[in-house]
């Protein structure tokens, strides 16, 4: 794997993906700060499965050349949640939360097959996911966010 330091739980990106037109492309250079699966019903309708893969970086560790559109609607955090998409094809680029500026949530899909580094950790939004939804059964739960101890 020439595009990352292997390190199982934050690894070292380096690397470079585009839409599905190839009008947008993200580069990454720097250290996954999370990856987990989340299966909030905003991520269930965005993806159009059980749950969302995300790898969450710092936003200066990331890149964004060409044009997106976006849209923005309060979370169940209560916090602003804007999602970035190419408006040719509509990929999914990036999400950015108003919670947690300094970071943001990248589908794990967009890498295709150099997306091997990723290993979720956690499955949060519990509470909402649905047993079609095959999860893997090792992966800690939370109803909600991690630690969150809300119902």
């Amino acid at each position: 794997m020439d595009n990352l330091e292997v390190n199982k739980s934050r690894p070292r990106l380096d690397i470079v993906a585009r839409c599905a037109c190839g009008g947008v492309a993200v580069t990454v250079q720097g250290t996954a700060q999370a990856m987990l699966l989340c299966a909030c019903e905003d991520c269930q309708k965005s993806s159009g499965t059980g749950h969302s893969t995300v790898v969450l970086v710092e936003a200066n560790d990331f890149s964004v050349t060409g044009e997106l559109s976006e849209y923005a609607r309060p979370a169940d955090s209560g916090a602003t949640l804007t999602r970035h998409f190419c408006p040719t094809c509509g990929t999914p680029i990036y999400a950015s939360s108003s919670r947690a500026f300094r970071m943001v949530m990248l589908p794990v899909g967009l890498f295709g097959a150099d997306a091997a580094w990723f290993r979720p950790s956690q499955l949060i939004f519990a509470r909402t996911h649905r047993d079609w939804d095959v999860i893997p059964d090792h992966l800690p739960r939370h109803e909600r966010y991690r630690n969150s101890g809300k119902a």
